[in-house]
């Protein structure tokens, strides 16, 4: 392990014989570790803004997925079924038996996956930004609206960014794009079968529009609760990491979700009766 600094270390376990990278901060006694799982060709370390909030209420864990960031290559590009799996045997490697998923982007439906197939290993979901869909199709639609949110991302991300894509490769990304735009995000929702809580941008231009979100709210289970940052795109994680911490903190403690006059971003919940 190598000491990062502020109460955080970094190691790699192994994976079906693959070098699998994490971060991963001090334990907090008691508490659920929460692991947070990342977007589409990139690495974790833009999560880690809104890991570092939280880690005074739990140990958080921050992998790079197989072939992602500083994890190792496999031979061939996993598609989200085989990352949600990859997931499962890195909790098993960490000796996690039970944890608090906070997703974002293509980490959205990974973390569905494992909810689904795996119930007992979550204890609840966070789903910030999920991306899949209808809303994300055709492959040319989507597209431009990855080009849209790059101009309204914090221009500190494209540091990140830059060389994660690079690294992932046009190949790589031509393929999980395509599953990824095909991925049912908002249905695969109706049907989680833990506590969930989704976190969308009021200028994310990968979201749907805000009459299909209120439609998901009023048909989503009564364990769901759909929150909204005003002022954020897509990666809220790294924009908006108090405000997003501070959601996800009210959430699990059950208190109101009510707006952090310390940090960007107003935020309303979007829960609504149901019909």
């Amino acid at each position: 392990m190598v000491d990062m600094g502020a109460g955080w270390t970094e190691s790699t376990v192994e994976v079906e014989g693959h070098d699998v990278f994490y971060r991963v901060s001090d334990p907090v006694p008691g508490a659920l570790p929460i692991v947070h799982v990342h977007g589409f060709a990139i690495s974790g370390a833009y999560l880690m803004p809104t890991a570092r909030a939280l880690a005074g209420r739990a140990s958080n864990v921050v992998p790079d997925l197989p072939g992602y960031g500083k994890s190792a290559n496999w031979e061939y590009t996993l598609g989200i079924p085989a990352l949600a799996l990859a997931l499962l045997k890195i909790l098993d490697a960490l000796e996690l038996d039970r944890v608090v998923l906070v997703g974002n982007s293509l980490g959205c439906p990974i973390s569905l996956e494992v909810a689904h197939a795996a119930p007992d290993r979550v204890d609840r979901i966070v789903l910030v930004s999920p991306a899949g869909g209808v809303h994300n199709q055709g492959l040319g639609r989507a597209v431009r609206q990855l080009a849209i949110d790059g101009a309204r991302e914090n221009r500190r991300m494209a540091r990140v960014a830059v060389p994660d894509y690079l690294r992932f490769g046009p190949v790589n990304t031509f393929h999980l794009f395509s599953e990824m735009t095909r991925f049912p995000s908002l249905e695969r929702l109706l049907k989680t079968p833990v506590p969930t809580l989704a976190v969308i941008g009021s200028k994310d231009p990968l979201m749907p529009p805000p009459a299909r979100v209120r439609e998901v709210s009023r048909l989503a289970s009564d364990h769901t609760t759909v929150a909204l940052i005003e002022g954020a795109a897509h990666a809220i994680n790294f924009s908006h990491p108090g405000e997003l911490s501070h959601v996800i903190s009210s959430w699990l403690d059950g208190r109101e979700i009510v707006d952090d006059p310390d940090s960007p971003g107003y935020t309303r919940v979007l829960q609504l009766p149901r019909s």
